[in-house]
């Protein structure tokens, strides 16, 4: 593998040139055979096996997490005084069909999807440890560099819970990750200081009363209109509890309730989410969407049941790790290639890591250029433009080596 120095950059000593033909090419058929088998969250076992087989063929020594399935894998040998950077890449699917009607790689397995781009994430990360293993082979990676492949993000509340609890964290200084953005064209990325996504919460709630005829709703618990009073008095009384900056929302997803036109029924179900931009308020949450929802049903004579499960706090990007960040790309792509983007609605596990050590999240252009139909995340359809897996690898690479130089 030729790996040239490009003159005149930030670290120009360090950063290597262009991917060789063979590796990118590799690296996209790796990405189409994750994308046609997708696993979810704490069952990617084809997936753990085949990236473990191709980071031993380039002579690392990859540590399946105690967990069963994800991967950490050092390149170098870690010491105290020599803090690693960690690329971090999530390897889960989705329990949704893939809609893709013309594509060679669509999932083979039913009702599973890669439709958020964990294929992606994982082989960039791969590509990137493939290269950088090289430079240390060569002597030319003078910090410690750690991969964690982490199972689950899609499961509440996140993978990389259980894969800090397998001391995933031990001797890593500084942490990067980037997600698939449909809304960037690829070639670029979206950088932000500060919180760069949301908080996000689930909330299962069950609804009771003794039921009746719908000719006497006065005497019984009108069941169907309490839940219909939850679902539209619940937002408005928990966003009139907290600064409206706080983007505290409460949203719905499922209602279940009754079986006959003319019988109100004596239990009900609803689920949805709870997100907020701000992660003080996000710890308040819980106390004041319980207490809405207890307003409101005590109000129409149900018995309520809330299950509120915690998720995920914002991912806070640091200052000093997305100017990494930026610096890398910069030097990789070009001063245009970098955009800024706005903190999204959307949940996202690598806070939790951010809990412990500073890091960043960049949002990787998978958008081809020009092409104006924008196919969302956790759709069907959604797909990636290829090119920005190679993008992917040069800013881990380039990070990874800026990192090194300046410590």
């Amino acid at each position: 593998m030729s790996l040239e120095s490009e003159a005149g950059l930030p670290g120009e000593a360090l950063l290597p040139g262009a991917l060789p033909e063979a590796l990118r090419a590799e690296l996209v058929a790796f990405r189409r055979d994750l994308h046609m088998h997708p696993e979810l969250g704490n069952q990617e076992f084809r997936t753990t096996a085949a990236i473990k087989e191709r980071l031993e063929r380039a002579g690392l020594k990859p540590r399946v997490l105690a967990v069963g399935t994800g991967l950490v894998c050092d390149i170098g040998e870690w010491d105290e005084g020599r803090p690693m950077l960690a690329l971090r890449a999530d390897i889960d699917g989705l329990p949704i069909p893939d809609t893709k009607t013309e594509c060679s790689y669509r999932s083979t397995v039913p009702d599973r999807a890669h439709a958020c781009g964990h294929d992606v994430h994982t082989t960039v990360v791969l590509g990137a440890g493939l290269v950088l293993a090289e430079l240390h082979r060569q002597g030319r990676l003078p910090r410690p560099v750690r991969l964690i492949f982490q199972p689950a993000e899609e499961v509440l509340p996140g993978g990389a819970a259980d894969a800090i609890d397998c001391g995933v964290l031990e001797g890593v200084g500084r942490m990067i990750a980037v997600h698939c953005d449909p809304r960037v064209e690829a070639g670029r990325i979206g950088l932000r200081e500060g919180a760069i996504t949301s908080a996000c919460d689930r909330l299962e709630i069950a609804l009771d009363g003794p039921g009746g005829h719908t000719a006497r709703p006065h005497l019984t618990t009108d069941l169907v209109t309490a839940v219909a009073r939850v679902v539209t008095d619940v937002p408005a009384l928990v966003g009139r509890r907290v600064d409206t900056r706080a983007g505290l929302a409460v949203t719905w997803g499922r209602i279940e309730s009754g079986h006959a036109p003319n019988v109100i029924p004596q239990h009900a179900e609803l689920s949805g989410t709870v997100r907020c931009l701000d992660i003080d308020a996000w710890r308040q949450a819980p106390d004041i969407v319980v207490a809405a929802i207890d307003e409101v049903a005590n109000l129409h004579r149900a018995k309520s049941e809330i299950n509120y499960v915690r998720g995920v706090p914002p991912v806070v990007n640091d200052a000093g790790v997305t100017e990494l960040l930026r610096d890398a790309m910069t030097a990789r792509r070009g001063a245009d290639s970098v955009e800024g983007t706005e903190q999204s609605l959307g949940g996202e596990d690598f806070s939790w890591y951010l809990q412990h050590v500073p890091g960043a999240m960049a949002r990787l252009g998978v958008r081809p250029p020009g092409e104006r139909t924008v196919r969302d995340l956790h759709q069907g359809d959604f797909d990636a433009d290829e090119s920005a897996i190679t993008v992917g690898v040069e800013l881990f690479t380039a990070a990874a080596l800026l990192d090194a130089a300046d410590a």
